[in-house]
């Protein structure tokens, strides 16, 4: 089955968005994996750098992907597009 490259690069766009929210979870987990300890561990302040770099960078993300996805414009006569016309028609 053929599908248009417009179509196909929306989808994935789409695709990308509904996994935003997983990567921002395995991300926002990340720290807990960190080392522990004053000797050979990450300050609180570092962790807390981090998660706020991953929320602008989720944030960021999601504002690129929604103008990638952004819907075309409704018809005037609020009916279906036309499909477009091959060699055949």
């Amino acid at each position: 089955m053929f599908v248009e490259r417009q179509t196909y690069r929306k989808r994935r766009m789409q695709d990308a968005a509904r996994f935003l929210p997983v990567i921002g979870l395995v991300l926002f987990l990340l720290p807990l994996f960190w080392p522990r300890g004053p000797e050979d561990g990450i300050a609180m302040s570092v962790a807390i750098e981090y998660i706020f770099a991953v929320w602008i960078a989720l944030v960021a993300g999601a504002l690129v992907l929604s103008f990638l996805i952004k819907e075309e414009p409704a018809l005037e006569d609020g009916g279906a597009p036309e499909p477009p016309r091959g060699r055949n028609d």
